[in-house]
């Protein structure tokens, strides 16, 4: 059991998961909250995001979802992985969008979770993902218990 609270734990582990995310750093990804089961970060799309319709790419998008994904699934301080990924694209992110991935515990039981994550651009919703954690056994956040 951890002395640290639930938001201070949340905290912990988005710094410990930011500093090493290669991958969200490269593509320009601004982490904006993050608490206990949910997370938010931000992307703009860039030139080199776009596929041959000049739109956002859906691989960058299922990306940011993943990235939001990771983030809150992790939020507990347990080393957690996807297990499953589902992503609906309702309507295309354009070049110079701001897109902004929301996400939310759904359920947590054990050591599975599903999680939400909504992304949208100028207001408006363009992508659903459900995300399916696997909690896989150890802490990455100091101070806290290794189990579930």
């Amino acid at each position: 059991m951890s002395d640290l609270s639930p938001e201070e734990i949340a905290r912990r582990a988005g710094e410990a998961l930011w500093a090493k995310d290669k991958a969200a750093h490269s593509l320009g990804m601004e982490l904006l909250a993050i608490g206990p089961g949910t997370a938010t970060l931000a992307m703009t799309v860039g030139e080199t995001m776009t596929n041959g319709h000049d739109t956002a790419h859906g691989g960058f998008i299922f990306t940011l979802a993943d990235t939001a994904f990771a983030f809150a699934c992790n939020s507990h301080g347990l080393v957690t992985v996807a297990a499953q990924c589902s992503i609906t694209f309702i309507r295309p992110g354009h070049p110079g969008d701001r897109l902004i991935a929301t996400a939310r515990e759904i359920s947590r039981s054990g050591r599975s979770g599903i999680y939400d994550i909504q992304v949208t651009a100028n207001g408006k919703v363009i992508a659903e993902f459900r995300g399916h954690s696997r909690t896989v056994g150890g802490s990455f956040v100091e101070g806290i218990a290794a189990s579930a």
